[in-house]
């Protein structure tokens, strides 16, 4: 067993990977909502798996007792994940493969690209893998010169059509099937005239990668989950890719972040029945591969696994926050997310999008490198409700907010907000000024004379007004009104009260009400 110190928290490394946007989300934001395409491709995509998800969901009688089981599991899992990791490694090691410790992106690319030099390859075929994906792994490997090839099929549009993936289960949910066709004809060997049918695009990306998977001597995968309890890997996916790539090549190797081991065998059950039917909306995966080290004569005779931090043990270090670990990454919450289903993944910045991404990027890389995500929802709730072990994002992504702030009243430089929030401090803090402050609001009334509201203010108020109206100053001030209230005559104390609304009419036999009385004008008025 290797011995290894992975000191203290930190954050995953900037320069590296993909968990940093080149923007802030409003800006990217915007970029995409302009972009009508997109989110006709989003919206038809999203209602499609929801549907799908509620018919399969709907058939399981103790889908909330599953619910409540996975979220235990998770929960007893972290609190003994340093326990569990040693137990995996033991267990991986005892079947003949090898266990890497990273402690970030740089370093797991480091030891990847080392084993596929040693390997004597240049080309890997790749299983989907998210934290591939995060570590920037195919990148470091074209530094190295070796050449990653992704064999899903999603995975695979992406990178001919040198995008990014913006969908954790269909990474290529921002392109419809025309935008695919026109990527195979431009970059896939022998596409021909292709049509835009999906089984005619599904049988191209066959034949283009059969031979990758005949001729290749790597293969790096992904883990969707690691039983400590025997040191078995698995993985699931519906397209057949993945068996050909943990079966057929020489080396395996796989990339997995800390927090998805799982105790037992048992525990492994209730992921299996909850993740299918989260994500694509089946009863259970098409292929759902199991490997525990070596076996003699069957399957890769090399095999690896590379358990990564780049940051997770910071997100383990608060107990407000640790519960985005217990993530099984099956989109349930980007496909119900309306922010989501109008920005697409793209414009949160990270290879993690969508109501998870805003909980759990922030966290790995500092709130300081993507202080705008915790804002990027509505706090609708609907991600806590889809969530299929009941990560509680809303109140996650409250908590974010408020280390955000936290973080930036620390700041040599306050910020705008921060500067704004003290001139209001010192104005409220005297009532001489509050009063000064709202003879000046006063002159707000020229603003929204047509409609008695403020739609349009000049920097850096226009921040507030460019998606929000504000009410057009009232005329008189409270104060003044109180005072004009005081200085009106009142009843003297011996004077009787006002007859209420439900007292029955005076009868034609009464006399007539004094004119003094208080209740002349209003019985006048019934009379006329």
């Amino acid at each position: 067993m290797s011995q290894t110190f992975l000191g203290m928290p930190v954050y995953a490394p900037r320069g590296v990977g993909a968990l940093r946007g080149d923007e802030p989300f409003p800006d990217a934001a915007r970029t995409a909502l302009a972009d009508t395409q997109l989110r006709r491709n989003l919206g038809h995509a999203t209602r499609t798996i929801r549907g799908k998800r509620a018919a399969v969901v709907g058939e399981v009688p103790d889908w909330e007792q599953l619910r409540l089981a996975g979220e235990a599991v998770k929960a007893a899992t972290m609190a003994r994940l340093p326990e569990l990791l040693v137990q995996l490694e033991e267990r991986v090691t005892a079947r003949g493969g090898t266990v890497h410790w990273a402690r970030d992106a740089t370093e797991a690319n480091a030891i990847v690209l080392g084993l596929v030099r040693a390997a004597g390859a240049d080309e890997v075929v790749k299983v989907k893998s998210m934290a591939t994906q995060e570590i920037g792994l195919n990148e470091a490997l074209a530094e190295g010169g070796v050449t990653a090839l992704e064999t899903d099929l999603a995975e695979l549009i992406v990178q001919l059509g040198e995008d990014r993936p913006s969908h954790i289960l269909v990474p290529a949910i921002h392109r419809n099937r025309t935008e695919i066709r026109d990527i195979f004809r431009r970059t896939m060997p022998g596409a021909g005239e292709l049509s835009d049918e999906p089984r005619e695009l599904a049988m191209a990306a066959r034949a283009y990668l059969r031979e990758k998977f005949l001729t290749a001597r790597v293969a790096v995968s992904g883990a969707n989950f690691a039983v400590a309890e025997t040191g078995t890997l698995a993985v699931v996916e519906s397209e057949g890719n993945g068996r050909m790539c943990l079966t057929l090549p020489q080396t395996l190797i796989t990339v997995m972040g800390i927090e998805k081991v799982v105790p037992t065998w048992t525990d492994l059950e209730v992921f299996l029945q909850l993740l299918p039917r989260s994500s694509t909306g089946e009863r259970m995966n098409p292929y759902t591969s199991l490997w525990t080290g070596v076996t003699p004569g069957d399957g890769p005779q090399d095999v690896h696994l590379v358990l990564v931090d780049n940051g997770r043990t910071a997100v383990l270090s608060d107990p407000a926050g640790r519960a985005a670990l217990h993530c099984i990454r099956c989109s349930a919450c980007l496909n119900v997310c309306p922010v989501y289903e109008r920005t697409g993944g793209h414009a949160y910045g990270s290879v993690y999008p969508g109501p998870i991404g805003a909980v759990l990027s922030p966290q790995l890389t500092g709130i300081a490198d993507n202080a705008s995500l915790p804002y990027a929802s509505s706090l609708c709730g609907a991600c806590f409700d889809a969530c299929p072990v009941r990560i509680d994002i809303p109140a996650m992504l409250v908590h974010l907010r408020a280390r955000q702030v936290e973080e930036r009243a620390t700041r040599a430089t306050p910020s705008p907000e921060a500067v704004a929030m003290a001139a209001m401090s010192w104005v409220m803090a005297r009532p001489a000024r509050f009063r000064g402050a709202e003879r000046l609001m006063r002159l707000g009334r020229l603003l929204g004379r047509r409609d008695d509201r403020i739609t349009t203010l000049p920097p850096p108020l226009s921040a507030w007004t460019a998606s929000r109206d504000l009410p057009r100053p009232p005329g008189q001030t409270f104060r003044e009104w109180w005072r004009t209230r005081a200085a009106s005559p009142r009843p003297s104390a011996s004077s009787p009260l006002p007859s209420s609304s439900s007292s029955p009419p005076p009868s034609a036999s009464s006399p007539p009400p004094s004119s003094s009385s208080s209740s002349s004008s209003s019985s006048e008025a019934i009379g006329d």
